[in-house]
């Protein structure tokens, strides 16, 4: 079994924001993304989900370390004064590193 070394980025923010998110996300190099909702508490208060324009989501990008370095240089610069969110990577190794 041969595995590749890529970066897992892990982008939590405001529901609000995913379709604008998405297109940016894929403009910087991303080849594909997995969206879940996402529940908790932090700086600024509990999201519960209760409300549409409340929710929090998950995005996950495994990609190359330039391409995380990318999209994550690129949302820290544009939205972290404006919306929640919070970001962080993880090393890990994949199967089949073409399909990222």
């Amino acid at each position: 079994m041969t595995t590749n070394a890529r970066t897992l980025l892990t982008i939590i923010t405001e529901a609000s924001i995913e379709s604008k998110l998405i297109h940016e996300i894929e403009s910087l190099g991303a080849h594909g993304f997995t969206i879940t909702e996402a529940r908790g508490k932090g700086q600024r208060g509990v999201r519960n989900a209760d409300w549409t324009t409340q929710t929090n989501i998950k995005i996950e990008i495994i990609c190359t370390p330039d391409t995380a370095t990318k999209i994550s240089s690129h949302l820290q610069e544009n939205y972290f004064q404006y919306y929640a969110m919070i970001m962080f990577t993880h090393e890990v190794s994949v199967l089949r590193a073409n399909k990222f």
